[in-house]
């Protein structure tokens, strides 16, 4: 028997939820570029990424098992299929999509390129794991490096040429970036002399880009901070002190080397100020976190979409002498429901996200500016906290729809399942983005992202209301007061770190319900007629009925303080 394949995804859907976005008719009147992402540009752009997907990647994804990366003679290797798809990639402007046209971008706005992203992760996860940190890069040579490294490096990252890396991780210096030990010397010509182990670098050496530029904290003498640099695995042809070490055998996402790494006195380029490298990692940092959002999504459409394929297919039970389809089962369409539902209000945040994240970089009206920027900041560790657990929960729900099926590698749930569960950890655990939330998100900014995010909801809640859907506008108004209560109740707690961070993960928790409400709200007032449109309306009020039970749920979590975790000492 052949493996099923993940269904090409429909991208009505996904061009509706587009259609959807307010902030992307503003984006349109600031940027000359972003007016060019019309309807029919982004129906194009989908279409074309549906097919390169459904006919390329889901070719690739076969080959996780039979035909992963390995090492040779101390380089990583990869398959000559491998090496074919990613040339068509890059040679099909996909790496270009939201990149500045002054460098050779298409000058699209970041929700179509994370659309897209969708799209590809959808069928091949791993093989995303090199696009995201590429363009990522890109992103951050632009803010910090001289016009003289930028002339070099963004027209090759961007064309896909060479790759890039994001090398903060060593042992024992994690999410704990001041334990880190990497040491950067000056030298005579304006370079520095870098030296340290670096891991968990994905695509940290390949074959599949003729160079690769690893974006790297380290110390420097005398400064107390950790600076950034540009250290390129090869110059001039050469070897540049950078060395695979090892590659990690892991739960999934075989098809990405997750490399451990070792920097030998290699040449580097110091990127913007000393001693400032970890906040200006932040451009990359913020974009991989989003990208991990999108990756996530796409998992989750797959999975999704698998799960109502068979259900649709496989003839079990019923009353009379002959099998039904599962879907007419009760439980079977709770589940059905629920992961589609809940993926349509996923895309409504991320997409919504994105396009806040835009507006946040280019919005004119400073007051306007400000308040994206708000949003943007407090929804970044929601998008990549949902976007990790919607790939996984929903992969999960599959595997339960298909039944003992959905557990063999013949279906393709098994292996989404797997390649998800590392989005909740890297770019920083969950529980790392709870604390973000709490310190500062609430502490820090004085919850102005939260305010702002709640300006929206209520918006959305009350467009629900004049569509005549005042219960789910109800449904979301008590979702979005109880994170206004929590959130308060937390902010009262400043002065007793311990007693609210014994409640961030359920504040996270409960911020991604509000998310979710919010994202709901939005597909259920959809106007316009149609099936994709019909079909959002319905979602969008289904998991509407469901939020307000597990905001009240995750609300008493946020509060209940850090009395019970006493319980610890008996633990020995």
């Amino acid at each position: 028997m052949s493996r099923a394949s993940v269904p090409r995804i429909g991208t009505a859907p996904l061009a509706a939820q587009i259609d959807l976005l307010a902030g992307l008719v503003r984006l349109r009147e600031l940027v000359p570029s972003f007016a060019e992402a019309s309807a029919e540009t982004v129906d194009a752009v989908l279409e074309a990424a549906a097919a390169q997907a459904a006919d390329r990647l889901e070719a690739l994804n076969a080959t996780s098992e039979c035909a992963p990366p390995r090492v040779v003679d101390g380089e990583v290797v990869t398959s000559a299929l491998y090496r074919q798809v990613w040339q068509d990639f890059a040679q099909g402007g996909w790496m270009t999509l939201d990149m500045p046209s002054e460098h050779g971008g298409q000058g699209l706005p970041l929700v179509v390129a994370v659309a897209a992203q969708e799209v590809f992760d959808r069928h091949c996860c791993a093989f995303g794991m090199l696009p995201v940190p590429i363009r990522s890069a890109a992103r951050l040579i632009d803010a910090w490096a001289s016009d003289a490294i930028k002339a070099e490096w963004l027209p090759k990252l961007m064309s896909g040429e060479w790759g890039a890396t994001i090398c903060i991780s060593e042992v024992g210096a994690g999410s704990d970036a001041g334990r880190m030990r990497t040491l950067a010397k000056p030298q005579d010509d304006g370079t520095w002399s870098i030296t340290g182990e670096k891991q968990w670098i994905s695509f940290g050496d390949h074959d599949l880009t003729g160079r690769i530029g690893h974006c790297l904290l380290a110390r420097t003498e005398g400064s107390r901070g950790l600076s950034l640099f540009l250290v390129p695995d090869r110059i001039d042809g050469e070897r540049n002190g950078v060395f695979v070490r090892n590659l990690e055998h892991k739960l999934g996402l075989h098809l990405s080397p997750t490399c451990a790494m070792g920097f030998e006195g290699a040449r580097g380029w110091m990127l913007g100020e000393e001693g400032r490298g970890l906040a200006q990692m932040f451009v990359m940092i913020a974009n991989m976190r989003m990208a991990v959002g999108g990756m996530g999504l796409g998992m989750a459409s797959g999975a999704a979409d698998v799960a109502l394929s068979y259900a649709r297919e496989r003839l079990q039970g019923g009353r009379g002498p002959n099998p039904v389809p599962i879907i007419e089962h009760a439980d079977v369409q709770r589940m059905v429901l629920g992961a589609q539902a809940e993926v349509e209000a996923g895309r409504a945040v991320i997409y919504a996200a994105a396009v806040e994240a835009d507006l946040a970089r280019v919005e004119s009206d400073p007051a306007r500016r400000a308040e994206s920027a708000a949003i943007a900041q407090w929804l970044l560790p929601i998008v990549k906290t949902l976007g990790g657990e919607l790939a996984f929960n929903t992969a999960s729900t599959a595997i339960q729809v298909l039944g003992g099926a959905g557990y063999t590698v013949d279906w393709p749930t098994e292996q989404i399942l797997r390649d998800a569960r590392v989005l909740t950890i890297f770019e920083g655990t969950s529980g790392m983005q709870a604390l973000d939330l709490l310190h500062r998100r609430l502490w820090k900014d004085r919850r102005a992202g939260l305010d702002a995010f709640l300006r929206q909801g209520e918006a959305d809640a009350a467009a629900l209301a004049a569509a005549g859907q005042d219960h789910l506008a109800a449904e979301a108004r008590t979702v979005f007061s109880l994170l206004d209560e929590t959130a308060a109740h937390l902010m009262a707690l400043e002065d007793q770190p311990r007693e609210a961070e014994a409640g961030a993960s359920a504040l996270l928790d409960l911020s991604i319900c509000a998310a979710q409400a919010w994202g709901a709200a939005r597909i259920a007032a959809a106007g316009g007629a149609g099936p994709v449109l019909d079909r959002l309306r319905a979602l969008g009020g289904f998991l509407l009925g469901d939020l307000a039970g597990r905001a009240k749920l995750h609300a008493g979590r946020a509060r209940r303080g850090a009395d019970h975790l006493a319980a610890i000492s008996a633990l020995g």
